[in-house]
């Protein structure tokens, strides 16, 4: 495949590099060259088949607009805009594009969240809960995306909205915990990422998975088919 990889942060760069080691040919883009999504435009993203977007909140729904118009694929890692899902998706639908988005593409991540969902029965027998997330302290969103999801995980298997309690520090690269207390013991789940490859690994077999497809997925789509 043809793909755009915009912004070239430690995950960017990573993504571009994990894309070409899967055979793709990869063009990245900087952010001071995509001002309001102006590089993204049909005739710049022409033979282009996905764009993969890991930017800044800022920058990333502008991007998505852009991508729409030029009727474009694309798969988004950035977080810390999920407030306007219910715009994209309306814009997506409407523009006849596919859209792929997720707060974590790690297949680890994904496994936790299952487990996850398994353990909130828990919050239905005595135990309280509660979720913690540290990240480097460059991260601009907080809670993370990520600590959001595992949220929304529990709270629609259990009916019950855990507090978030966010970390930033140094070059962490990402640590999510659920913890759950009673008077009798505790249980701790914990997935701590050791690199950034298992989001950039994920986000590529993404944009594979959604080359030929259009519609508005999210990475469960691809995680139940992995």
């Amino acid at each position: 495949m043809n793909i755009v990889v915009l912004g070239r942060g430690k995950t960017g760069s990573l993504v571009a590099e994990v894309a070409r080691e899967r055979g793709h040919s990869v063009r990245v883009v900087h952010a001071a060259e995509n001002p309001q999504g102006q590089a993204l435009s049909a005739s710049k993203l022409e033979g282009i088949d996905v764009v993969i977007d890991f930017t800044t909140p800022a920058a990333v729904v502008p991007d998505i607009e852009a991508c729409v118009r030029a009727k474009k694929n694309m798969v988004v890692g950035t977080t810390g805009w999920h407030g306007d899902v219910a715009k994209v998706r309306k814009l997506v639908e409407q523009g006849g594009t596919g859209f792929l988005y997720a707060a974590n593409f790690s297949v680890g991540i994904n496994l936790f969240f299952d487990a996850a969902r398994t353990a909130a029965t828990a919050l239905q027998h005595g135990y309280f809960g509660q979720i913690f997330e540290r990240h480097h302290a460059q991260k601009k969103d907080a809670p993370s995306g990520t600590a959001v999801a595992l949220q929304k995980v529990i709270q629609a298997a259990s009916n019950t909205e855990l507090e978030i309690t966010s970390f930033r520090e140094g070059d962490v690269v990402g640590m999510h915990e659920l913890v759950l207390d009673s008077p009798n013991d505790t249980i701790y789940l914990c997935h701590d990422a050791k690199s950034r490859r298992g989001f950039a690994e994920g986000a590529v077999r993404a944009a594979e998975w959604l080359a030929e497809r259009k519609g508005f997925f999210d990475f469960k789509d691809v995680w139940r088919e992995l």
